[in-house]
């Protein structure tokens, strides 16, 4: 009994130390405006990217969370600017959500880029292999 305890320990540990090697690609969905849940979805979106380098995450904002990368508005601002510097990390707002809201260009802050939709590229994504993740409370 002791041997196949220690079998399988010793499994598990060759498992997860094969799969922290291997890159991964994850898509972060966010559509709250709840600033509880934005600075949760930047926290685990920072985390992921520092513990894997190697590996690459985007973060999807649309609906009610556009108001993030609002330069004026954003009550994350310090978090995203710090976000938008690491190279692993791609974030993307709604273009058709910075519509609704009438919101230009100017007013993003530095690091972000536009998609005509938010959820179309998560779909685009998933279908390119990539993780996905839902941020909500």
């Amino acid at each position: 009994m002791k041997t196949i305890i220690i079998f399988l320990i010793a499994c598990l540990f060759c498992t997860l130390i094969f799969a922290q090697e291997q890159p991964v690609k994850i898509v972060f969905d966010i559509t709250s405006s709840d600033t509880n849940v934005q600075e949760a979805a930047v926290k685990h979106v920072k985390m992921m990217a520092t513990a894997y380098p190697d590996s690459m995450f985007e973060l999807v904002m649309y609906s009610g969370a556009y108001d993030m990368v609002v330069s004026n508005t954003s009550l994350v601002l310090e978090q995203m600017t710090a976000l938008a510097t690491i190279k692993n990390v791609d974030l993307v707002v709604c273009q058709a959500s910075l519509n609704r809201h009438k919101i230009i260009a100017a007013d993003i802050i530095s690091g972000v880029r536009a998609v005509s939709d938010g959820i179309l590229e998560i779909i685009e994504k998933q279908s390119s292999g990539w993780g996905y993740i839902k941020e909500a409370n």
